[in-house]
């Protein structure tokens, strides 16, 4: 299977694992010169700071402590080429350490260091010189594709057998030391293939995570949809069949040859509940098109429903119409300057007062209620209250409904960033909703 490009990377073109056996890309990765021309292929690998000050820590030792285990350091030509390598080492060892960020500069002081360090180590073989070379051959095979990085090793590994051969090293440090570099280069390679595997756990685990918020999305659907066809087959039927019954109804009551004022009640009566009626089977349309409906645009809050700057005259229309459906008066007061709000917020505020309203009627029926709305700088409060009926009191319609009513509209508060409270005080009931903004 093709391997992804890492992000950055243009399709085509070969990640950092090009050369390793089994990996995507080309076969044969860049040499040095391809590398210093263009830039080489670094595995991305964040250094600690720790480790920078580590590598830092060994440079400078090198540099000190060398002279002190060479004799006539600096003088005759074995002591000046110590000093010379050691010099241009240093001098390679720090930029390549300060590099970081800059590929082209960061494999050119590589090679450099990996070239002088072999040298310096060949000739003064019984001394922390062979640190530098160290260096080099791990970094190198972590960072590298591999036979870029088995240059920069060979070169090394070089370097260091022709300065021991040539400064008659011994034979047991050339062996040791030379085991030690493709030993490095070989955990730097291991290195970098951990660094690609991790990488590619993390892209499965992102691939795992995506397939099931995908498979959530797609259950929550089909579970909007199962709903949507339960209001549609439950709700939205009987609406209908009480619709026409009404009809009929009205039809039947306009025959009747003698209309006295209780008949114009009762045809007023009707007439109001088809009106209701009709108004339900349209909310019952816009809930099972936002149940249905996938998208993230403003759904059922935008079918038609008051937003912030509708919502005083769509509250007060409220309060007239069940002013004029029932026995009670319906006083509605705004307090402050109304301003729009979210659609989300509006809606919550709107159901909160129809949801209220239809509690008074059911529970103390006849009783005064009042509809107050308060725009703060803050937010606004939106409170419904009336007259706790007398014990004993006729309500016929206390026990319609399921009793879900104001935990769906705390919830609905909730979800709009605010609080719904509900109780007895002071001889009243009252519901109170706190919405932000």
């Amino acid at each position: 299977m093709r391997r992804r490009p890492a992000p950055g990377q243009a399709a085509g073109e070969d990640g950092p694992d090009a050369g390793l056996p089994g990996a995507g890309g080309r076969t044969r990765s860049p040499g040095l010169a391809a590398g210093l021309r263009h830039g080489p292929e670094l595995t991305p690998m964040p250094v600690p700071r720790a480790v920078g000050v580590v590598r830092l820590g060994v440079v400078v030792t090198v540099a000190v402590t060398v002279p002190l285990f060479t004799r006539n350091f600096g003088s005759g030509g074995l002591g000046i080429a110590i000093a010379v390598t050691l010099a241009v080492s240093t001098v390679a060892g720090l930029t390549w350490q300060f590099a970081e960020g800059k590929p082209r500069l960061w494999l050119a002081s590589l090679a450099v260091m990996g070239a002088a360090g072999g040298a310096l180590a060949g000739m003064s073989s019984l001394s922390t010189a062979i640190a530098i070379g160290f260096m080099v051959a791990i970094s190198a095979g972590a960072r590298l594709p591999t036979e870029l990085s088995l240059g920069i090793v060979a070169e090394t590994v070089a370097a260091f057998l022709i300065a021991g051969i040539v400064s008659g090293a011994p034979v047991e440090a050339i062996i040791g030391w030379t085991s030690g570099f493709i030993g490095l280069w070989a955990f730097g390679l291991t290195r970098r293939a951990y660094l690609f595997r991790a990488v590619d756990a993390e892209q499965a685990l992102e691939q795992a995570r995506r397939a099931h918020a995908a498979e959530t999305q797609a259950a929550a659907l089909a579970e909007r949809a199962r709903i949507a066809r339960e209001i549609h087959d439950v709700l939205a039927h009987a609406l209908a069949a009480v619709s026409v019954n009404l009809q009929a109804a009205e039809g039947l009551l306009d025959a009747l040859p003698d209309k006295g004022p209780e008949v114009a009640r009762i045809v007023e009566c009707v007439e109001r509940a088809g009106a209701l009626t009709k108004e339900g089977m349209a909310e019952a349309r816009r809930a099972i098109l936002a149940l249905r409906d996938d998208d993230t645009g403003p759904g059922y809050a935008g079918t038609g429903q008051p937003n912030g700057g509708q919502l005083a005259v769509r509250l007060r229309a409220l309060a007239d119409e069940h002013r004029a459906a029932g026995d009670a008066a319906v006083e509605f007061t705004v307090t402050g300057t109304p301003r729009p709000l979210g659609a989300d917020a509006a809606l919550t505020a709107f159901r909160t007062a129809q949801e209220a309203l239809t509690n008074a009627r059911k529970h103390a029926p006849g009783l005064p209620v009042s509809l107050d709305v308060s725009y703060l700088p803050d937010g606004m409060v939106l409170l419904v209250s009336n007259p706790l009926p007398a014990p004993g009191g006729a309500a016929p319609l206390a026990r319609a409904g399921a009793g879900y009513g104001l935990t769906g509209l705390r919830e609905r508060a909730a979800l709009a960033g605010g609080t719904l409270t509900s109780g007895p005080g002071d001889g009243r009931w009252e519901v109170c909703l706190r919405l932000p903004g």
